[in-house]
């Protein structure tokens, strides 16, 4: 691929440029308030395919369609319980994605030969804009090469879809910084396939809540996988990652001893003036820690770390979603002290 990418802002004239893209079948880099999408109009097998290709994605990862308005619920699934009606009103527009049996108008491409589908509707103005601009609803991974951290700046597409896509649509800085929370429904219950921004302690208000036994453990080769993240290491630098789960003395002791050339730590931000080895902090709360994780993996490249011992997040609240995508970055290798 040798194309030549535009950058765009989210004025009308360059949303309906990249709208005109979608149009013709092309894919276009997407802000929305998780992370960059990489979208494709969802109806179209052959765009979709462009998706694939261009993040170099395995075909068997299901992609989550976008809308920008709840009224097109109906026209991509069908036998939509009670239940997911009440947490789109709820949680519609944000980071939500719910899996729900889809219509015969999404292709097999979209979600990965699977007869349900992921959707949600994101609360990022301009890419609900481009969504009604394009008249379509729109498939849209993240917009990272396959495995990489996902990204949570417009400069983070660029880096990684520069050549490979036409145009990416700058809309800032993602304020969430992790995928959306994506559930599927089992009764009356929901089960937490991939945690995010909306928290199994939010959705427990609405509803008797499953946590996926994917969310902390490897699917196995060949297993099919309703959502996006549950099966491949993603997320990852190039450095080797190990999470160290412990209390703050007993971390600082461990990269104590295990420092050394290219070897890095990524600690909370209270313990900046306690670690002894070169550190890159990623925050304090979990909210913080989930808006900055992709951007501090990505960092970690730029300053050429070969190992990074990763405090453990808290696995509650909005931590459960970083501790995932820290697990996956990691490819499972914690160390418990």
């Amino acid at each position: 691929m040798d194309i030549s990418t535009k950058l765009l802002g989210t004025s009308e004239e360059e949303l309906r440029y990249a709208a005109g893209l979608l149009a013709r079948g092309e894919i276009v880099g997407m802000p929305t308030e998780t992370v960059y999408g990489l979208a494709a109009d969802a109806e179209n097998p052959r765009a979709v395919e462009k998706i694939f290709a261009a993040k170099g994605r395995p075909q068997d990862n299901p992609l989550i369609v976008h809308i920008a308005d709840i009224e097109r619920l109906e026209e991509y699934a069908h036998s939509i319980p009670v239940i997911a009606y009440r947490l789109a009103e709820k949680f519609w527009p944000g980071p939500l994605t719910m899996v729900l049996p889809k219509k015969e108008i999404i292709p097999d491409v979209t979600s990965a030969g699977l007869n349900t589908v992921g959707i949600r509707m994101p609360c990022h103005e301009a890419a609900r804009s481009l969504i009604r601009l394009s008249g379509k609803a729109l498939a849209a991974p993240s917009a990272n090469i396959s495995g990489s951290p996902s990204p949570t700046e417009a400069a983070h597409v660029m880096a990684d879809m520069r050549g490979r896509i036409p145009a990416v649509v700058d809309g800032g800085s993602c304020p969430v910084g992790v995928e959306s929370t994506v559930i599927s429904f089992e009764g009356d219950a929901v089960r937490i396939l991939r945690p995010g921004f909306v928290s199994a302690e939010e959705l427990s208000e609405w509803a008797e809540v499953i946590c996926d036994r994917h969310i902390t453990e490897a699917a196995a080769e060949g297993e099919k996988v309703l959502s996006p993240g549950m099966k491949y290491k993603h997320y990852s630098p190039k450095a080797n990652v190990t999470i160290v789960d412990g209390s703050e003395e007993q971390y600082l002791e461990f990269v104590s001893r295990h420092g050394g050339n290219g070897v890095c730590a990524m600690i909370f931000g209270s313990e900046a003036d306690k670690c002894m080895i070169p550190y890159i902090a990623y925050g304090d709360t979990s909210e913080e820690q989930a808006a900055n994780l992709f951007a501090v993996l990505r960092k970690l490249d730029g300053i050429g770390a070969e190992q990074v011992y990763a405090r453990m997040p808290s696995p509650q609240g909005v931590g459960l979603a970083v501790y995932n995508r820290l697990l996956r970055a990691a490819g499972f290798e914690v160390v418990r002290l």
